[in-house]
């Protein structure tokens, strides 16, 4: 792998890209992501950089967004590092105990990273990443009608 230039556009707009593709692997239902390995078919041999595992982390938190961290809890959390035979490294956490789908979801991220397969990947991923949207507007849409406007009157002299 080559060092980037961090002010090379090109670069940076790729680096969101995959961050956006790894954020909705991390999200995809484990029937999701093996339909995407079903419509990305044939793949490659995928060797296990690391064997996927289960583990925990900490999850942090800040009082008012800006105040003094504090350890909020623990989440189980499932990992994986693959190598595919093309070279491409892919890696996954999702939350959860889930081995298998961060293998999946890892597999997908390599295949993601080779030009030739990236358009059929983004195609693959169009699902999961609406359905992500439906669920983040029916949040949203519950947060809002919870929202209680305060106002104040004026009274008296300016």
């Amino acid at each position: 792998m080559t060092k980037q230039d961090p002010n090379d556009h090109d670069t940076f707009s790729e680096l969101v890209a995959r961050q956006l593709a790894m954020a909705a692997l991390a999200r995809a239902e484990p029937a999701e992501l093996d339909s995407i390995l079903e419509a990305l078919g044939p793949l490659p041999k995928a060797n296990d950089l690391r064997a996927p595992e289960v583990g925990l982390v900490m999850l942090r938190g800040r009082t008012g967004g800006d105040g003094a961290p504090f350890n909020l809890g623990e989440a189980t959390v499932s990992r994986a590092a693959v190598k595919l035979d093309g070279g491409a490294a892919g890696f996954s956490y999702r939350l959860g105990r889930a081995p298998q789908s961060a293998r999946a979801a890892a597999i997908i991220d390599a295949l993601w990273q080779d030009g030739h397969r990236r358009a059929a990947v983004e195609t693959a991923l169009a699902p999961v990443r609406r359905r992500l949207a439906r669920e983040t507007g029916t949040v949203r849409a519950e947060t809002a009608a919870t929202k209680v406007e305060f106002f104040t009157l004026v009274r008296g002299e300016d």
